[in-house]
């Protein structure tokens, strides 16, 4: 499973080469690569090597940092929401529908939540 930073630098890649136009083959020849190369950038299944990054901030011209930003809203939205529902359903009362939440969050997420909650 790729890493969320790989694919968050993958999207920012994507983005940053379409808002340029430059084709994934445009990109790729720069770089010596095949476009296959790219694709596997954009979805974050293969890392950016740092030297890599470095170079496709010189051909996209923007700052390495580009691929960056963002990425902390990302872990703070992420990490929030999930507290603050766990906060919500613990606070719930009566076990009974405590129960009855914990038990639909399972059968739509497809995971096991702790019962502790």
């Amino acid at each position: 499973m790729a890493h969320p930073v790989d694919v968050h630098v993958g999207r920012r890649l994507k983005q940053i080469r379409t808002s340029r136009r430059m084709s994934q083959t445009d990109v790729a020849k720069q770089l010596d690569l095949s476009f296959q190369q790219i694709q596997k950038y954009e979805i974050g299944s293969n890392r950016i090597a740092a030297s890599r990054l470095y170079e496709l901030s010189k051909i996209l011209d923007v700052p390495t940092s580009y691929f960056f930003e963002g990425l902390q809203d990302e872990d703070t939205v992420r990490g929030g929401g999930r507290t603050d529902i766990m906060s919500a359903v613990a606070s719930i009362k009566d076990e009974s529908v405590r129960s009855r939440i914990v038990s639909l969050i399972e059968d739509v997420s497809g995971m096991t939540v702790a019962r502790h909650v």
